[in-house]
């Protein structure tokens, strides 16, 4: 058994947090992390200042020397998260290092899973119209397009594709393939395509975007692979696994 644990609804409860160059917001994310979660992970994708070293005085952290993607990272901390847990319903979790993620909204994104409701539990930024006006327009237009997409190509209605905020229950976890997932932007369609394609149920939960200048990481040239990443996904959903040469690892 593990010890010291907080438990909520009696499981335990960790966090990924994916990081890169975020010595600017990374500690306010951390000391922010609500009180049931027990174990926190920051995986630095080889981050140029001093993310690793203001991450280590509130988390485990485990450092890629070479930048391998946010999706790599997360794959980095659901194995580490593996180790930390136990029970079916333990919950896994992933915020961002760049505090964009209220930590008020993780109880809600947790709950279901903990109660056997969802298998993966992701935010939704576009829930209440009050929700999503902090999101920059291109963001909005952007999400929107792309989870209409993602939605047609796995069979399954998503109204936040993109949205990174997220849990999934270690039974899930498990079946995911790890190697396999697409390491860069992009990552949730593919996530969203494994997922769906086990036939693990998906739901959301209205979370409210946080954004206080920030720059973001997402550029025009990686609209080309998400968008062949929810071709995949479609793929993933439609045609048997037995048929799929492209994806032996499935």
């Amino acid at each position: 058994m593990l010890d010291g644990l907080q438990m909520l609804d009696g499981s335990r409860v960790v966090v990924v947090v994916p990081a890169f160059d975020e010595e600017a917001r990374i500690e306010r994310v951390l000391a922010t992390m609500p009180a049931f979660v027990d174990g926190v992970c920051v995986v630095d994708d080889a981050s140029r200042d001093s993310t690793s070293t203001i991450a280590s005085r509130h988390a485990t952290v485990i450092r890629h020397e070479t930048n391998r993607g946010v999706g790599a990272a997360i794959a980095t901390g659901y194995r580490w998260a593996l180790h930390q847990t136990e029970r079916p319903n333990d919950a896994v979790c992933v915020m961002g290092g760049d505090g964009q993620m209220h930590p008020d909204d993780l109880e809600s994104i947790v709950v279901p899973v903990v109660r056997g409701e969802t298998d993966y539990a992701k935010g939704n930024r576009f829930g209440p119209p009050h929700l999503a006006r902090g999101m920059p327009l291109a963001r909005r237009i952007g999400g929107r397009a792309f989870s209409r997409l993602t939605s047609i190509a796995i069979d399954r209605t998503i109204a936040d594709s993109q949205c990174g905020y997220t849990c999934i229950a270690r039974h899930a976890l498990e079946r995911i393939d790890l190697d396999g997932l697409w390491p860069r932007f992009g990552y949730p369609n593919d996530l969203l395509g494994q997922l769906a394609a086990r036939g693990l149920r998906i739901d959301e939960v209205p979370v409210k975007p946080v954004y206080a200048g920030e720059i973001s990481k997402l550029r025009p040239w990686h609209l080309v692979p998400i968008l062949a990443l929810v071709a995949r996904a479609a793929i993933r959903v439609r045609v048997p696994a037995g048929s799929r040469k492209q994806f032996k690892k499935e």
